[in-house]
Parts: structure tokens; C-alpha cells; sequence
């Protein structure tokens, strides 16, 4: 059992409490999920030709600073490092590729979080309300937002297995339920040169819908695939550059609920964490059916 929220804002002047309110959100459903909290946010495109890195690092006092130093002179000055607790976001005046292979070998107990033109993933052990305060959620701006509390059944109990999780540029996926077939699908996407980084059967699912879409799919198309190859038990929140999907697996047993107003669409395993927004008391309200796919776009 673990605990999805989602929030995409349709009216801009709502984007500077992006952050408060997808942090009520999420600490609303920290009983489904107690173990872990994380948060991808879409916000600051960087300009052309760069790409923005979430990094993570064990050691808190982790020398990020030098980091950049190192970066700018291996691909000039792009931007300074902005660390946030164990994680940074560092912006390189490169591909995402080039900058992937510079860090393996630069520093290798750098992990890459995410990376792509606007996306940043934060997350860590902790209940949902820690997390929120050691990334000072409250603070965030952006034009939209997925969240994860995990309750984890799949795999160990670490910030490399928390979610969200992403593998491709600006991709990102948080999920409720567990999948039969990821081993093989495991493989599969491996021979394809799709690279994972945990054993947990979520981060499978994120490979799948990043390749996909790296073989030129829309996201709906990409998830529509996705209903017929990935076995098992979900509700899925998949977030891109532009907006978020949602889908719920053919028998629908993930709880669900979704909100709508002029000014934001909403999601959330359960209603009452859409309730703490302006506004809830007279959105429209329904739950996603089964396998039917709901894209919000153009943020």
C-alpha cells in the first residue's frame, strides 16, 4: 500500500504555491505510506543545449561545490550547484548522455536523481511530513507536481528505492501496487539499452513508458502499450515536460480519485488529500475507470 498525489496547475498565478499544496497532499497520505516520501516537480526550463541534473549524495557535507567547478571545466559555465540536503541540482551546458557519462567516471558515487530540462525529483526515508520540511516543500514553485509515500513491499526500505522514479529526460513515475513481469521486462528493456539502478518493480514500469516515448510515442500511446505488456496491480502517475497521466490496471483494485477546476486537475489515492485544496468543495470529482488513460498537457 502506498500513497500517490498529483497536482497540475492550469491557472499560472497559482505556480508560487505549487509546493504548499502538493505538501498537504502528500502528508495526508502518510498512512499508506510511512517509510519513504519524494516529490518531481516541473519548474526553471534551462536554456538550450543544457541539461538539469537532480544528484544525490550519502554524505550530507558532500563537496558539490568543487562538483561544479569540476563540470564547468569540463563543459564550461552553465550554472551554479544549488544543493538541498543530500541532493543538488546542477545545470551543464550538455546532453543529458554526455553529462551521464562525465559523471560515472568523475564521480562515481554521484547518483543522477533525474534529469532533462525542467523536471527535479527530491526524496528520501522519513514519514511525508519530515520529508516535506527537509526539502522546505512549502517553498517550491513549478507548474506541476507528482508525489509518492511508499509503503514498501517490493524492495529495501533506502532513498534509491523510494519514489519517484525516472529514466528517461524529464520522465518521471510513481505508482500503487506491485508488478508480476518486471523481471522480464527487466531484461528486455536492458538489451535495449534502457540502464536501471534498483531492483524495485516500479522503476521496470518507468523504463518501459521512457523507452517508449524515446521511440517517438505520445504519452497516451506510450501508456496504452503499457496496458496489455505490464502484468499486474496499479495505479500509475506518470509525469513529462508538459503535464501528467493516470491509468489504473484492468481490474482497478489501487484506489484512485481525481478533481477538477478552472484553476488545477488533481489526483490522489484518496480523496481527502484533494480536499485540503482551495477550491475541492465544488470541483468536479470522479474515479479514473479501469485502463481508460487521463493525459493533462501544456503547462
Amino acid at each position: 500500500m502506498c500513497g500517490i498525489v498529483g497536482l497540475y496547475l492550469k491557472d499560472p498565478a497559482w505556480r508560487p504555491q505549487l509546493g504548499r499544496h502538493l505538501g498537504d497532499m502528500l502528508i495526508e497520505m502518510s498512512g499508506r505510506g510511512p517509510d519513504s516520501a519524494g516529490i518531481a516537480v516541473y519548474r526553471d526550463s534551462v536554456g538550450a543545449g543544457q541539461v538539469k541534473l537532480t544528484l544525490f549524495h550519502e554524505d550530507p557535507d558532500y563537496g558539490w561545490d568543487d562538483l561544479s567547478r569540476r563540470a564547468a571545466a569540463r563543459f564550461g559555465e552553465a550554472g551554479p550547484a544549488r544543493p538541498l540536503d543530500r541532493h543538488c541540482v546542477l545545470t551543464l551546458a550538455a546532453s543529458g548522455e554526455a553529462a551521464r557519462t562525465w559523471l560515472a567516471e568523475a564521480a562515481p558515487a554521484v547518483r543522477i536523481v533525474s534529469s532533462g530540462d525542467t523536471i527535479e525529483i527530491y526524496k528520501e526515508k522519513g514519514l511525508p511530513r519530515e520529508v516535506a520540511a527537509r526539502f522546505d516543500l512549502d517553498r517550491f514553485e513549478g507548474s506541476h507536481a507528482l508525489g509518492h509515500t511508499r509503503m514498501a513491499t517490493e524492495s529495501a526500505v533506502t532513498t534509491q528505492h523510494s519514489h519517484p522514479f525516472s529514466t528517461g529526460e524529464d520522465l518521471c513515475l510513481v505508482h500503487n501496487g506491485s508488478l508480476s513481469n518486471h523481471n522480464r521486462l527487466r531484461a528486455r528493456l536492458e538489451r535495449r539499452g534502457i540502464a536501471f539502478e534498483t531492483d524495485n518493480d516500479s522503476e521496470v514500469a518507468a523504463g518501459y513508458f521512457a523507452h517508449h516515448l524515446a521511440e517517438g510515442a505520445s504519452l497516451a500511446e506510450a501508456v496504452e502499450a503499457g496496458l496489455s505488456d505490464l502484468d499486474g496491480f496499479y495505479t500509475f502517475a506518470i509525469g513529462t515536460r508538459d503535464g501528467f497521466a493516470v491509468v489504473r490496471d484492468g481490474i482497478a483494485c489501487k484506489p484512485a480519485v481525481m478533481a477538477e477546476t478552472a484553476q488545477w486537475v488533481a489526483m490522489a489515492s484518496e480523496f481527502r488529500a484533494i480536499a485540503r485544496l482551495p477550491g475541492a468543495e465544488t470541483a468536479r470529482i470522479w474515479e479514473p475507470e479501469p485502463e481508460r488513460i487521463y493525459v493533462w498537457e501544456g503547462a
